[in-house]
This record gives structure tokens, C-alpha cells and sequence, in this order.
């Protein structure tokens, strides 16, 4: 019966011996840290819905409860029947030492933001580098591409970066706090990649800004680069979503500039994990109209 004790409570609340109906439930769920505001849970259950499927969602937030222990999650993710998980900040990268395998594009990569368990096996694949690529297509037609700067080399940073070269950027400028980060994904990337400490040098010389640091979420406020270096002839992206319009998109607008928000990446990325997930095709436009209804945090501007 409901709150029976001693029935085993898994990550998504559910108990032991209690379907709610027969039709088996697609578990899913997002691992990172600070996530409460994610819209990807909602994306994922009305495309579900949608293809007549029974999706329940569930946010593991190490800061909301979940823990640190990564290896613990996922084993704790498979034995629950999850069908995969979603991973982002921080643990893109440190959840490939937990995996059996991953994509071509996660191995080039070397970051992983979707997890499929399948076979008795974990394979890890990259959507954020599709994310990204469809969302510059889509949002920044004809923008000037032969300087970019992008800051952050982490897990979301190597996805964006592999993307931009691919989009055919001349010289993509890459910075980062971390001492060695912006090189090592320099050197992953290869030409036209190259790293570089003098930001305000860098945001003069660069037509666009691409902002893939967690700079900006609202756990973390602030801009990664000073909005006084901006100018009207600049791009500017970010990949934060949460809240959709940060400092620095606000500040870019405010100059004039050309901006991208995270909403893009956000939608486009959840196209493809669902489909990895459950193997059938997603709607784009019904994920980014989910994405779009939902009603904006308190003190998020959509």
C-alpha cells in the first residue's frame, strides 16, 4: 500500500510492486549540479506523451540532495531500469571513466551529456555538439564567423568548440580559467583552435563571443568577460538557458549586438538524446514549444 516502509524507494519515488498502470514507464533523468530550473525533464515527458509513451523524468541534483558520488548514481540509475540519463555541469567529462562506450563524437569530444543504458551495457554520446551546430544555423544566419572567441574548455566548452570548427570558423580564440584547459582543448581541436590569455585582446579581435562557462546561471551570476569591451559589430552566444536572457545577453543587447541565447543548444540537444533513448523520432518544433510554454523561473526574463 502507499507509504509502505519497507518498499525499496528509487531515484524517480516509485516503489516496488506498484505500476500505475501496464504500460511500462520510460525513466529517465538529468544529473548536475544546480539544475532545479532545467526545462529538459518537461521537453522529454510531453515528447513522450506525444508518441504515446508513459516518461517519467526525474532531476538528480547533487546540490539538491542527489550527492557528489557519480559512479553511485549511475549504478543506482541502471539497477532502477532507467532507460538513460542526461549529464551536464559538472560532470561531462568525468562521466566517461563510468561508461562501456562512447560515440565517435563523444570520443573526439571527450565529453558525454547523454548516457544510454542498453544490453547491460552504458554508452555515452555527445547531443551538445548537434545542439549547438543547429541552433547557430537556425539563430545566426549570415553572421561573420572567421574570429570567434569561446570561453570555457570544460565539458560544454569541447562540444561547442568541435562545433565552431566545424562551422568553419578561421581562428577560434579559446579561454579559460583553468590553467592548461583552453590549451589541451586547443590542441584536441586542431587547427583553427588556438588558446589565449588576453581576453579583452581577444574579444577585439573576435566577431563573435560564445559564452560556455556556467557564468551566468542563476546559481552563479555575473558575466565571463567585462560587457564595457563589447561592441555593436559583435555576436554574441551563450549556452546558459537558466535564466534564458543572462547578464551577458542582456549587456550585448544593450550594445546592440546580435545575440543567441541558450535555448537553441537547450531544444536541439534534447531532440537528439530522445531519440538515442527510445529510438523514435523526434519533433523539433514540439520540443521548442514545450520548452517555450513553460512559464519563466521567478527573475527569469523570457
Amino acid at each position: 500500500m502507499e507509504g509502505e516502509v519497507h518498499a525499496p524507494m528509487h531515484l524517480d519515488g516509485s516503489q516496488d510492486g506498484r505500476p500505475e498502470t501496464d504500460q511500462p514507464m520510460l525513466r529517465l533523468g538529468l544529473v548536475g549540479r544546480g539544475i532545479q530550473l532545467s526545462r529538459t525533464p518537461a521537453m522529454h515527458e510531453a515528447e513522450a506523451a506525444a508518441h504515446g509513451l508513459r516518461c517519467r523524468y526525474v532531476l538528480l541534483d547533487s546540490d539538491a540532495g542527489a550527492g557528489d558520488d557519480l559512479a553511485a548514481i549511475l549504478d543506482r540509475a541502471e539497477a532502477d531500469g532507467f532507460a538513460g540519463l542526461n549529464v551536464t555541469f559538472p560532470y561531462k567529462q568525468a562521466v566517461m571513466d563510468h561508461l562501456d562506450g562512447v560515440s565517435e563524437a563523444a570520443e573526439r569530444i571527450g565529453a558525454v551529456n547523454t548516457v544510454v543504458f542498453r544490453d547491460g551495457g552504458r554508452f555515452g554520446h555527445n547531443t551538445d555538439f548537434r545542439g549547438f551546430s543547429e541552433s547557430v544555423r537556425r539563430g545566426l544566419q549570415s553572421a561573420a564567423m572567421d574570429r570567434v572567441l569561446l570561453l570555457g574548455a570544460g565539458g560544454a566548452g569541447a562540444a561547442v568548440g568541435f562545433a565552431l570548427a566545424d562551422l568553419g570558423v578561421n581562428r577560434l580564440m579559446i579561454a579559460d580559467t583553468r590553467p592548461g584547459a583552453a590549451a589541451a582543448l586547443a590542441g584536441a581541436i586542431g587547427m583553427p583552435a588556438e588558446a589565449v590569455e588576453d581576453v579583452p585582446r581577444a574579444v577585439g579581435l573576435a566577431d563573435g563571443i560564445v559564452n560556455a562557462t556556467p557564468v551566468g546561471m542563476a546559481k552563479l551570476p555575473g558575466t565571463p568577460v567585462s560587457p564595457a569591451l563589447l561592441q555593436p559589430r559583435h555576436w554574441v552566444a551563450d549556452i546558459v538557458y537558466f535564466p534564458l536572457e543572462t547578464e551577458l545577453l542582456k549587456a550585448a543587447r544593450g550594445t546592440g549586438c546580435r545575440v543567441l541565447s541558450g535555448a537553441g543548444m537547450a531544444v536541439f540537444q534534447a531532440v537528439r538524446a530522445f531519440e538515442l533513448f527510445t529510438g523514435r523520432t523526434a519533433d523539433p518544433d514540439r520540443m521548442r514549444q514545450t520548452f517555450q510554454r513553460l512559464a519563466p523561473p521567478e527573475g527569469e526574463q523570457a
